[in-house]
């Protein structure tokens, strides 16, 4: 259950990280896209007006819409100032990192003053969470959760049943061909690219709204350099990352868990296992 929750980020991440490698273009800001995501929803969490489901619904969107204009700021970077890729992927990272941007946002706006008081909720889906193992397993996870199992599926068929996704494929792995069958290959990529970074932010949003109630510098620990090594350990396949993501998961939150049953083992040690996987 901890592998499904910890993973949920990594997943949501590592989706839209192989929608762009797959149009071509290689994002190595999927950290800084994450935390700039996770900078919105913890802002809008903080001061927007209405009922709880509402105010979270609008952090999920204000995380997705400052991901995509980042991942709009790394396609233009890559596709019209033609900048080398890890370049402007690294150079963003680094602007939106734990010692920049968005910390200095969340500085700013005074994010660190109090806990974030709408997140998400674990659901009880159909009266089922209390059924041993499958209960905490399938039906006691919070909507994003849920969601993200819906796009593994939505992609899916997206790439490998839909005449659009079949040009995606081509924009990637042949970009001249796809320009001679009459593809716009730049759309291609600039639409992809743009939505990864708006799972990225979805993905950032996932740790003030539902993991960390209180926001710390650097919030995402990381997590956007496992989602970039998930698309890869997955075979840029969405079914496959989603088993990948749970496996990270489960050595992210392997440390809570043998805390949890006084198992006395080095932090630095357990933190550094999904890096070593």
């Amino acid at each position: 259950t901890s592998a499904v929750f910890y993973g949920t980020p990594l997943l949501l991440a590592a989706l839209g990280e192989m929608l762009t490698e797959r149009s071509g273009v290689l994002n190595l800001g999927v950290e800084g896209m994450m935390l700039m995501g996770a900078v919105a929803a913890c802002w809008t969490s903080l001061h927007a007006p209405g009922p709880g489901w509402l105010v979270v619904l609008e952090a999920l969107l204000a995380a997705m819409v400052v991901g995509g204009l980042t991942g709009l700021l790394h396609a233009v970077l890559v596709l019209t100032f033609r900048v080398e890729q890890i370049v402007s992927g690294l150079a963003i990272t680094i602007l939106a990192g734990a010692a920049g941007f968005s910390s200095y946002l969340a500085s700013s706006l005074d994010l660190a003053s109090r806990p974030v008081p709408h997140r998400l909720e674990r659901l009880d889906v159909a009266g089922l969470a209390d059924v041993p193992l499958l209960g905490p397993l399938l039906f006691s996870h919070n909507v994003l959760t849920y969601a993200s199992w819906v796009l593994v599926g939505a992609l899916w068929w997206y790439l490998f049943r839909s005449r659009t996704g079949l040009h995606l494929r081509a924009v990637g792995e042949s970009p001249g061909t796809a320009d001679a069958m009459g593809i716009n290959v730049i759309r291609y990529r600039y639409a992809h690219t743009v939505v990864g970074g708006m799972f990225a932010g979805l993905g950032g949003a996932f740790f003030p709204l539902a993991i960390i109630p209180l926001w710390s510098d650097g919030i995402t620990g990381g997590r956007g350099w496992i989602a970039l090594a998930l698309v890869i350990f997955g075979f840029w396949r969405p079914d496959l990352i989603l088993v990948g993501a749970y496996l990270f998961g489960a050595f992210s939150s392997l440390g809570l868990t043998l805390q949890a049953r006084n198992v006395q083992v080095s932090s630095q040690l357990l933190d550094s296992l999904p890096y070593v996987m």
